[in-house]
C-alpha cells in the first residue's frame, strides 16, 4: 500500500511508548510498590536473601522447561559477563564453529579471534538479514557458538535440528532475546546464556548461566591454558561449586533487581507461563507482519520469513529515494523519523542497532501490549511521511 500524503497525525497513541530492545518494557501494571523489600539492606548471604536468590534459579528453570539435572547460577554482568564466562572457562578443549550474523555474534567471534586466540576455529558467517548456513557446522565433534535470537538483525534460528543429539563437542547459545519468548530445545544446549533486562523487562547487571551435564563434566576434566579471573572462576580442584547453583553469587547482587525478576517471574506464571508468552510475543509480531505486507515502503530485515524475531523486530525502508541515499544520509533520516515519534510521546528507543543497517527495531516481546502494537504502526506511516517531505 502507497501512503496518500500527507497524511494526518493519527488520534490514537500507544498506552505505553517503550519499545526499546534492551532494556526492555516493565510488564503491564508493573509498580514499585509491588517488589517486597525484606530482602534489602540485608547480607545477600543470609538465609532470607539467598533464599530469594535460589527462587529466581527455581522459577526460572520451572517456567522455561529446563532439564532437571541443568545446573542456572546468577552471574555477574548481565548476558555478556556469562557467556563470556563459559567461553573463557570451557573453549579450548576440542576445535569450535563460530556462527555469526550480527553484532553479539560478531562480537563473541571477535574475541575469540583476538582474546582467546584459539588455533582450531571456524568462522562461518552472514550478513544482517541472512543466517549462515547451519549445517555447514560439524556440531557433532566440535564446540558450537551461536545466538538463538539476532538481536541486532532480528533474524533468529527457527529450531535445533542441525544439532546433533550424541555430539561430542559443546554447544554454546546466547538466548538472551529469545528465552520467555521462543521455544529454545534444551536438550540441544550444553551452555545457555540470558539476561534480566530482555524478554521479561527486568534490571541490568545481572546474568543467568544454564549448565548440561556435559558442560559439568567439560568444566570439571579441561583446565584453560590462559589464566582465569576471580570473576570467571566456576571450578575449584577439579570440581564445579555447586554453592553457585543453589543461590551463592560470586559477587555481591542488587537485591532490589532479585525482587524486581521475582515479581516479572510471578507475572509470567500468573498469565500462563511460557506458552502465554510466546502467544503474546507472536501475536506482537503477527500485527507487524500484517501492517508490513499492506505497504510497500517497509520490509523486515530477515530475508528468510522463517527467520524474523517476534522479540527484536528489525525493519528497513526500501523505497527507491530513501534506498539511492548514502549510509550517513539514511542514518539521519531515521533520526529524524525516531526524533518525531520521541517528541510525540509515541515511541522510544526504536532506531536500529549501531553496527545494523539503517532502520527501526521495535521489541516484541511479552511485555509489550499488541494493542501498543497496533497503535504505534500508524504513527510510523506519519512519521515516514514526514521525513520524506
Amino acid at each position: 500500500m502507497s501512503i496518500n500524503r500527507p497524511l494526518p497525525k493519527p488520534e490514537v497513541k500507544p498506552a505505553n511508548p517503550r519499545f526499546s530492545s534492551g532494556p526492555t518494557s516493565k510488564r503491564p501494571g508493573w509498580s514499585l510498590d509491588e517488589l517486597d523489600t525484606e530482602s534489602l539492606g540485608r547480607s545477600h548471604r543470609a538465609k532470607q536473601p539467598k533464599a530469594r536468590l535460589k527462587k529466581v534459579i527455581d522459577d526460572s528453570k520451572r517456567i522455561l522447561g529446563i532439564p532437571e539435572d541443568y545446573l542456572v547460577a546468577i552471574v555477574p554482568a548481565s548476558d555478556t559477563g556469562a557467556f563470556e564466562m563459559a567461553m573463557w572457562t570451557m573453549l579450548g578443549a576440542r576445535g569450535v564453529d563460530v556462527l555469526s550474523w550480527e553484532s553479539f555474534g560478531e562480537g563473541w567471534a571477535t574475541d575469540i579471534k583476538s582474546q582467546l586466540k584459539l588455533d582450531d576455529t571456524r568462522f562461518i558467517n552472514a550478513p544482517y538479514g541472512d543466517l549462515p548456513d547451519l549445517n555447514s557446522t560439524d556440531a557433532a565433534s566440535r564446540d558450537v557458538i551461536f545466538t538463538w535470537n539476532g538481536t541486532t538483525s532480528g533474524v533468529c534460528v527457527s529450531d535445533a535440528d542441525w544439532i546433533s543429539a550424541d555430539r561430542e563437542g559443546l554447544t554454546f547459545c546466547d538466548a538472551t532475546s529469545a528465552v520467555f519468548a521462543m521455544e529454545v530445545d534444551w536438550p540441544k544446549l550444553d551452555v545457555v546464556t540470558w539476561s534480566w533486562q530482555k524478554v521479561l523487562g527486568g534490571e541490568a547487571g545481572h546474568g543467568m548461566l544454564a549448565l548440561s551435564p556435559r558442560a559439568v563434566e567439560r568444566l570439571e576434566t579441561y583446565t584453560p591454558a590462559w589464566p582465569l579471573p576471580k570473576i570467571f572462576r566456576l571450578a575449584k580442584k577439579g570440581k564445579v561449586g555447586l554453592d553457585l547453583f543453589a543461590g551463592s553469587t560470586i559477587n555481591t547482587p542488587s537485591m532490589l533487581a532479585v525482587e524486581d525478576q521475582l515479581n516479572a517471574l510471578a507475572w509470567a506464571e500468573s498469565i500462563g507461563g511460557l506458552t502465554a508468552l510466546i502467544g503474546r510475543s507472536q501475536a506482537n509480531l503477527a500485527a507487524i507482519k500484517t501492517w508490513v505486507d499492506k505497504r510497500d515502503w517497509i520490509e523486515f530485515l530477515a530475508t528468510d520469513p522463517a527467520t524474523i524475531s517476534s522479540t527484536s523486530i528489525c525493519l528497513r525502508i526500501v523505497d527507491e529515494w530513501f534506498s539511492v541515499q548514502e549510509e550517513d544520509a539514511q542514518r539521519s533520516l531515521i533520526k529524524s523519523l525516531v526524533n518525531n515519534l520521541e517528541s510525540e510521546g509515541v515511541a522510544l528507543d526504536i532506531s536500529g542497532y549501531r553496527d545494523a543497517p539503517p532502520g527501526l527495531r521495535i521489541w516484541g516481546g511479552g511485555t509489550i501490549e499488541v494493542s501498543d502494537i497496533e497503535a504505534l504502526l500508524p504513527w510510523l506511516d506519519w512519521a515516514y511521511d514526514e521525513i520524506r517531505g
